[in-house]
């Protein structure tokens, strides 16, 4: 924290809100279908390919429209895109809760993940335009936002499916969307500046320093004049800022990070229950237990880790703990996977968890301004959900080749280890322009 830092409420509450209410959107729209998915198929036929794809959605959609973002970002800005990606979760999962066939429950589905992708990569942006004194608490509030929200509707979806059905249970997610929208509608509402206040403000913050730039934004966040940025960059120097990106190590480093941490999540989603029902005989009662325990270890690293990043420059040793406790985790389940002991290779495992908020955090911290933020974000999240779209399948064609879970286990405890060096990387205190800057010249 900057010793300028103000309030956190001051002038901006708002955004506050709206990035709130934008990230618990974002995981309460993937977390509350999959409890629910033999009650709507006990109402209409779901084949296994339909239930497959939906399963994969989500790193799909979450690459894809993270390509696109940074384009339509330089067509309508920061917060009218996040409007319309809000938009896209609550309209998806208002459809979700009315479709009467599986097309329409994937189609719905789509255009949830669609707005998902969108708000997964607008999130660091927006933290990063309004809050520049105070990204570790922001970062903090927004990643314990979605952390809440990825382990309380699998545990709401089920008793809210028996009070009022299962297309109550999934449409009420969409309130959170529909409430986030309010605050970016006001703000855009407010006043839009002139196009030439915009292209002068852009001509001061190219010619500064980094603290230069983030006291620009700090006051655009300030100033009425100055509260909707509109589009932040012109398309050619967009294009050329993005394709620089792939020739900066930093980038790729902040990339494997970010990928191995949605790779985790994605596998243990997928077959965590299973592993620990082969594995350590239990029943599936208990194992969607453990799996909620896995998802639960991701809120206090919420909480911890963008404080210890920002103020204490903790990103080596906070990587090394999730890394090497995911690692001691797989370890003890192949080795000792015993009743009495599932549950503490279950929290060891969790500690994976620490490297998603670090990935977060670090897409803001080493960009310097808002327009590299959001190519940051768009480049670091589409290459981490490719990565993640591939390993639940890789995960459970291993399976089904060696006829049980230890050569799938070893190859996820392989991926964390090889994931170390490019940790330590991106614990490098520098901006990707100032890498660009050391090899190539001016960004």
């Amino acid at each position: 924290m900057t010793s300028g830092a103000r309030p956190l409420w001051r002038g901006r509450a708002l955004a506050v809100l709206g990035i709130l209410l934008c990230a618990f959107s974002l995981r309460s729209a993937v977390a509350s279908l999959s409890p629910l998915i033999d009650r709507v198929a006990a109402d209409f036929p779901l084949s296994s390919a339909v239930a497959g794809l939906i399963g994969t959605l989500p790193p799909v959609c979450f690459a894809v429209f993270g390509l696109l973002t940074p384009t339509l970002e330089r067509r309508l800005g920061l917060e009218r895109l996040t409007i319309v990606a809000l938009t896209a979760i609550a309209a998806g999962l208002l459809l979700r809760g009315l479709v009467g066939e599986s097309t329409g429950l994937l189609l719905a589905t789509a255009l949830v993940f669609a707005g998902v992708g969108m708000g997964n990569i607008l999130l660091p942006p927006l933290v990063k335009q309004y809050f520049p004194d105070r990204i570790g608490v922001m970062m903090t509030v927004y990643t314990t936002a979605m952390a809440i929200s990825t382990f309380v509707p699998p545990l709401l979806a089920v008793p809210m499916a028996d009070a009022a059905g299962w297309r109550f249970s999934l449409s009420v997610w969409a309130v959170f969307a529909v409430a986030g929208l309010i605050p970016w509608l006001l703000m855009v509402a407010r006043s839009v500046p002139s196009r030439s206040s915009i292209e002068d403000a852009r001509e001061h913050r190219d010619g500064t320093s980094q603290r230069d730039a983030g006291d620009l934004t700090h006051a655009a966040s300030d100033s009425p004049d100055l509260a909707v940025t509109g589009p932040i960059a012109t398309a050619p120097a967009n294009r050329r800022l993005f394709a620089r990106l792939a020739r900066i190590p930093l980038v790729w480093a902040l990339s494997i990070t970010f990928g191995t941490s949605s790779t985790m999540a994605y596998v243990a989603f997928a077959w965590l229950p299973a592993i620990m029902i082969d594995v350590a005989g239990v029943d599936a009662a208990v194992a969607g237990l453990l799996l909620s325990l896995f998802g639960f270890i991701g809120l206090p690293a919420s909480l911890l880790v963008p404080v210890l990043v920002v103020r204490y420059q903790a990103t080596r040793p906070l990587f090394l703990v999730g890394a090497l406790g995911g690692v001691a985790g797989v370890i003890g389940l192949l080795l000792a996977p015993l009743p009495s002991l599932i549950w503490l290779w279950v929290v060891l495992f969790g500690l994976v968890g620490v490297l998603f908020p670090l990935s977060l955090v670090l897409i803001s911290i080493r960009s310097r301004t808002a327009e590299s933020a959001v190519l940051l974000s768009s480049f670091v999240q589409s290459a981490g959900y490719m990565v993640a779209a591939v390993f639940p399948v890789l995960f459970g064609v291993l399976h089904d080749a060696t006829g049980g879970w230890t050569v799938p286990l070893l190859v996820i405890a392989a991926v964390l280890l090889a994931a170390i060096p490019t940790g330590m990387m991106a614990g490098r205190r520098r901006t990707i322009e100032d890498e660009w800057e050391r090899r190539h010249g001016r960004w």
